[in-house]
């Protein structure tokens, strides 16, 4: 169940990434990332109350990043440090010992994500690789995956009594820590800065995906190893491009078949362990 529940996380983060991503294009983006987070609250809320604050720096920078670079660098270079942080301090700190498997698992996860991710933004009207703000962006993937790895860390010392209390007390420190950054936010290239209310309840659905997700992987993190669990929910980027392939028609290319076939070799290593 453990894995499955970490799957279930990675799927969900992947759409509500792709949403984001595409909002934040639209609207300004830390509105998007307020309207997300307020969405997610409402929804743990409903469902029963501290990674807020790696949230919000996490889905602030994500967005941001989205907003004036490509998926294709913001994506996978937030995702693998989003990766790389929990796992080191899952062995060195908490103690854990995946097994021989799981850690090929790993060794194959991290290439796996950037090859499935690195063409994702080509054709993204403008936002080609190399273009204006790239190199802001990186930065800003860099920022977003720490904030990343500090949430899944947090989650994962929450003990089963807390229920899903921790998610919602995230979602309260996320929304607070983006609130202040609302006024300073640039302007899109539409000349907006918050965000349309046409657009309102698509924002809060991102993040009530995003808010489900957290909530599959603090389960799958009190069933398994914490490195294991945040390899398998940071496989995420494989949403975006299988969703790009079966629903938009979108062409796959190879470096992005590669991927797929180490992130479905990384599945097997990481559920087999």
């Amino acid at each position: 169940m453990g894995p499955l529940l970490a799957l279930a996380s990675a799927v969900l983060y992947g759409i509500a990434d792709v949403a984001g991503g595409l909002l934040s294009r639209r609207a300004g983006f830390a509105a998007v990332a307020l309207a997300g987070q307020l969405g997610g609250l409402v929804l743990t809320l409903a469902a029963a109350a501290l990674s807020g604050v790696g949230t919000g720096l996490g889905m602030l920078y994500l967005y941001r990043g989205l907003s004036r670079g490509t998926m294709s660098v913001v994506v996978p270079v937030s995702a693998v440090n989003g990766l790389a942080l929990p796992v080191l301090a899952g062995v060195v700190l908490l103690g854990d010992r995946p097994s021989a498997p799981a850690w090929l698992g790993v060794a194959v996860a991290v290439p796996a994500l950037w090859l499935v991710s690195r063409d994702a933004g080509n054709g993204d009207g403008g936002h080609g690789e190399g273009g204006p703000g790239s190199g802001a962006a990186t930065i800003d993937a860099m920022i977003a995956g720490v904030g990343i790895g500090v949430q899944y860390l947090a989650l994962a010392q929450a003990g089963p009594e807390s229920g899903l209390w921790p998610v919602v007390a995230g979602r309260c420190a996320a929304a607070l820590a983006i609130l202040p950054l609302l006024r300073t936010s640039p302007r899109t290239s539409d000349g907006a800065r918050g965000l349309p209310a046409r657009l309102v309840p698509w924002a809060a659905l991102t993040g009530g995906l995003a808010a489900l997700a957290l909530v599959c992987y603090m389960l799958a993190a009190r069933l398994q190893l914490v490195a294991v669990a945040v390899v398998l929910s940071s496989l995420y980027p494989a949403i975006p491009v299988l969703l790009g392939v079966t629903v938009l028609r979108e062409r796959l290319r190879r470096a992005q078949a590669a991927g797929l076939a180490g992130v479905a070799a990384a599945i097997v290593l990481l559920t087999a362990g």
